[in-house]
């Protein structure tokens, strides 16, 4: 058997080609709507000042501020409202004007309307002058052209996380062409003549196909692109049909099922000698795994297969695929991990590196949930943490110290 370290290099250098891949370019200003943020592949410069004029920051009155003199009056100038060109103020005018709204020229700040008296705007029709009782110091409370960034400053740099925030700046910018981190394409494949599609009639001994909903929601969340989740029955030309219609413009194909060591081994069957290794690795559960590019009739895609059990499946990918996914998408690749107590003692196999499904409790102990059993799917999904006893460790009291992964997110 292998280590878990070692396949999880294997896994890595597996995928490693396709760090390689070209950025994919969106152009237009409506972001992707997507559960989990998109990344930059390049840098991204504003060929704009932002803001792109001095503007106000306040309701209030547009005036240069060697004008002003205690209880000395202004006319009233025309309003400016957020929107209106730039306009020219006269020399002894005060200019209403909104947040937001430009600056005219020949003004250098802005006094809030409850400073000035009358400390209401008057009618827009009619002669009308204004005071205050203050002087005001040039740049009060305006916004400076540029002052947030100015033209040519780099925006964001490659790597970033593209949240909220980001995408509001990129496209109060007015930049068009966004250099995306590529999704990759995924096609997955349950398989097993056991495996019914949801909404169909089960027959004797037979199951819904959980794994391919699982799988999909996970590739979804390390940034994937699922481009479809097909079932396989026990049939090696069926698999090796669907195989060679299906991988083209995909960059992985993923397996659930056919990998262990019986007379139905579908996945196995098919590609051993076509280029993808299969083994046992040293963890519970998830042990039978397989990886490798397949190679079949000119066809080839990179393939890592996992084992049929619901709970080996989702293990095999949070300990193998997930982190390579998701740093492949410039996404953080591990989860949350702590030491906490166990509420209860547990056993292990000494030879293997076991995970098990457990909750935190409100005194800050780890309660498992469900036992080491790889078709435990509903315990699993009640679960908030995964719990790891490395190799090496037989049984563990209430009390010690053991490695958690947040999965409730």
């Amino acid at each position: 058997m292998t280590t878990v370290a070692e396949h999880q290099a294997a896994i890595a250098a597996l995928l490693a080609p396709l760090s390689s891949r070209e950025p994919e370019l969106l152009r237009g200003q409506r972001p992707p709507v997507t559960a989990v943020p998109r990344v930059l592949a390049r840098d991204v410069v504003t060929s704009i000042d932002l803001p792109p004029f001095d503007n106000s920051q306040m309701d209030g009155y547009a005036v240069r501020s060697a004008d002003v003199v205690p209880g000395v009056a202004l006319r009233v100038g025309a309003r400016i409202a957020a929107g209106h060109g730039i306009d020219l103020l006269l020399p002894g005018e005060a200019a209403p004007i909104m947040t937001g709204a430009p600056v005219p020229d020949g003004a250098d700040a802005v006094i809030p309307i409850e400073a000035a008296t009358p400390n209401v705007f008057q009618p827009e029709q009619g002669e009308f002058t204004v005071s205050f009782a203050a002087t005001v110091a040039p740049g009060t409370f305006v916004r400076p052209r540029g002052s947030d960034a100015a033209a040519g400053t780099t925006l964001l740099r490659a790597g970033t996380r593209l949240g909220a925030a980001q995408w509001g700046v990129l496209v109060a910018s007015g930049v068009t062409e966004v250099p995306l981190v590529s999704q990759l394409r995924v096609l997955v494949l349950s398989t097993g003549d056991e495996l019914t599609r949801a909404g169909h009639p089960l027959v004797s001994g037979g199951i819904y196909d959980g794994n391919g909903a699982s799988m999909a929601v996970a590739l979804a969340g390390s940034g994937a692109i699922v481009s479809d989740v097909l079932l396989v029955r026990d049939d090696p030309r069926l698999l090796r049909d669907v195989f060679e219609d299906r991988n083209r413009g995909v960059d992985l194909v993923l397996t659930t099922g056919g990998v262990s060591a019986g007379a139905y081994e579908v996945v196995r069957d098919v590609f051993t000698g076509a280029g993808v290794t299969f083994g046992s690795v040293a963890m519970q559960p998830g042990g039978p795994q397989g990886f490798g590019v397949a190679v079949l009739d000119g066809f080839s895609a990179p393939v890592v297969a996992f084992p049929g059990n619901s709970v080996s499946a989702l293990v095999s990918f949070e300990m193998f695929l997930r982190p390579v996914l998701r740093a492949l998408h410039g996404l953080p690749p591990d989860r949350p991990r702590a030491t906490a107590p166990l509420a209860e003692p547990l056993e292990s196999p000494e030879g293997k590196h076991q995970v098990r499904r457990g909750r935190m409790t409100s005194a800050g102990t780890v309660e498992l949930v469900g036992g080491p059993s790889s078709h435990l799917l509903h315990s699993y999904a009640a679960s908030t943490v995964l719990v790891h006893i490395p190799v090496g460790v037989g049984h563990l009291d209430a009390g010690d110290f053991v490695e958690t992964w947040s999965i409730d997110d």
